[in-house]
């Protein structure tokens, strides 16, 4: 967990100065493909995620250091060696649990999340699952444990293996000439994220584009079929952790409601979006039937949301980099108390960017859990030791925030809602 955290300290504004460059280019360019709000809720997103395994909140039933001890063949030391044989079977691994969590109903739930932003750029990357709460395929990586590749060089080689996904997150790096034929380029991942019928489930490689072409899986992108990004059911809301648990919840709902005990039990294991006879019109769910001519989720806001959008999601970061530098000294159990208090902050700031009347009753949830804190604790997880008046800026951050999300509920959002009916009528 440790270590972890400490790459994410390194990796956090990397990735934020990349979005933000992406951001000025595009506005420079007059293509600007990066809204305020849906990078703030990708960058939310991310940080759920990074969040959720730094804490370890995960459950891996086969572990590829049983695996090595039990069928290795040879055994080898962390070198070169090592490293190019793990980068390649983790890319294999890759390709099928990607593909498989494609094409099976359960699988889609924590994968979704991925591909349910209506843009394509740097910030959706970071839209990344905190419903993945079980390891299903280490059994993918047996190939490196045969070969003897040290647990350590998979540690490493994972999240290497996971940065190196982001760059090819953009619109505006075209086709890339001889690079198209190996590796994965923004031109194949457009395609990946579109859901034109001409391109889904097609181009799940990570890295090395050839696991498409060799497993019938590839499409290259068609000059005259602009792809169209999001999910054939859109979300409709900005709080990850709610898109995390749409497409379970839907088919919770359809597996009870389902009349025969066949369904009830196939529907996790059929294909994505497969649902029993006629329940589309008995229990019908928003489907986009025309990609070319739906309305994009939450386009009309206030400047005053936008800003103060990305004014929380600073903020936060600031909340997370102080976890992930600090685990060691916060410590157990204590760590899982700063990971409920973060994933609350998310939730309300969602919700406030979702316009939901309930965003005042998380806001003040998150007041109330920081002041239970600093009352039980005495301060901020030892942030006194580092500033004495930590206490204070923290509390005074929150009680404002709090103030200023009754503001937009009670306010800001009325106002703006009569304006809109009154453009609408006139």
């Amino acid at each position: 967990m440790e270590e972890y955290g400490k790459i994410l300290i390194i990796a956090m504004p990397i990735f934020l100065v990349l979005i933000v460059i992406e951001k000025l280019y595009g506005i420079y360019k007059k293509n600007d493909t990066a809204p305020l709000i849906d990078s703030v809720s990708s960058i939310s997103s991310g940080i759920t995620n990074s969040v959720k395994d730094v804490l370890g909140l995960s459950v891996t039933f086969l572990s590829y250091e049983w695996m090595v001890s039990k069928i290795a063949i040879f055994h080898q030391e962390a070198n070169v060696l090592s490293y190019i044989i793990a980068f390649f079977v983790i890319d294999f691994y890759g390709y099928w649990s990607h593909r498989l969590a494609h094409q099976i109903n359960f699988l889609w739930n924590k994968h979704a999340i991925h591909h349910s932003s209506e843009e394509f750029n740097l910030a959706c990357a970071l839209r990344q699952p905190i419903a993945s709460l079980v390891n299903l395929f280490t059994f993918l990586l047996i190939p490196a444990a045969l070969l003897g590749v040290p647990a350590s060089v998979i540690a490493i080689t994972l999240p290497l293996h996971l940065f190196l996904q982001f760059w090819y997150h953009t619109k505006h790096i075209k086709k890339m000439g001889f690079a198209e034929h190996i590796i994965v380029t923004p031109s194949h991942h457009r395609v990946h994220h579109a859901i034109n019928p001409e391109y889904l489930d097609k181009n799940h490689s990570q890295i090395f584009i050839f696991w498409d072409k060799l497993f019938g899986t590839f499409q290259e992108e068609l000059d005259d079929v602009p792809p169209v990004y999001g999910i054939t059911r859109p979300a409709n809301t900005w709080n990850p952790v709610k898109i995390n648990f749409q497409h379970l919840t839907l088919l919770i709902k359809d597996a009870w409601r389902a009349e025969n005990w066949k369904d009830k039990l196939t529907i996790w294991f059929k294909p994505t979006g497969w649902r029993p006879e006629n329940f589309e019109e008995k229990y019908p769910v928003n489907k986009i039937e025309d990609v070319f001519n739906f309305d994009k989720y939450g386009t009309q806001n206030s400047q005053k949301l936008i800003y103060w959008s990305v004014t929380q999601i600073l903020i936060t970061l600031l909340f997370v980099s102080f976890l992930f530098d600090n685990i060691a000294k916060i410590g157990l159990p204590d760590i899982f108390v700063y990971g409920f208090f973060i994933l609350v902050t998310i939730y309300s700031n969602s919700e406030l960017m979702d316009k939901s009347r309930f965003a005042v009753f998380w806001e003040g949830f998150r007041l109330s859990i920081a002041i239970g804190i600093i009352a039980f604790y005495g301060d901020w997880f030892g942030l006194n030791s580092v500033f004495s008046l930590s206490n204070y800026i923290i509390l005074g951050y929150l009680s404002l925030s709090f103030l200023i999300t009754i503001y937009f509920v009670t306010i800001n959002f009325r106002t703006n809602q009569n304006q809109t009916i009154k453009s609408q009528t006139t």
